[in-house]
């Protein structure tokens, strides 16, 4: 029976970190709101928060695997998405001819992909060094 035990914590644990995670990003844009976007159809955000999710949860895959107990699960969490998030900042620095941020907001569907891809690519890094 713990084995399942587990498994339902380490679940609610990582709905709980990609909810932080969301609300943490949903904070650094300024220029729109990701769930009104999403309403309104922006397929870009969608892209992004898609990328941002997917990012959040296989460095909590990693997490788990290397990880003893739920709390340290929890922390590696916490660090991958600070690091995500600071990712997406430099993604927005080295982007110099246009805002990410702009671009996501005007449903830039080719900006989309690339942040959902540099989420991810990234998340396997950043995975990948838990150790």
């Amino acid at each position: 029976m713990q084995p399942f035990i587990s498994t339902f914590v380490y679940f609610i644990a990582a709905i709980i970190i990609v909810i932080i995670g969301l609300v943490i990003f949903e904070w650094l844009t300024t220029k729109y709101k990701d769930w009104d976007e999403i309403k309104a159809g922006n397929q870009a955000v969608a892209l992004s928060i898609t990328g941002k999710i997917i990012g959040i949860c296989i460095v909590l895959a990693f997490a788990i695997y290397h990880s003893i107990t739920v709390w340290e699960t929890f922390i590696w969490g916490a660090y991958g998405v600070i690091l995500q998030m600071i990712a997406y900042l430099i993604f927005e620095l080295v982007t110099r001819k246009f805002s990410v941020e702009q671009q996501l907001k005007d449903n830039n569907i080719a900006v989309g992909i690339i942040s959902l891809g540099v989420s991810v690519g990234l998340a396997f890094v950043i995975g990948a060094s838990i150790t």
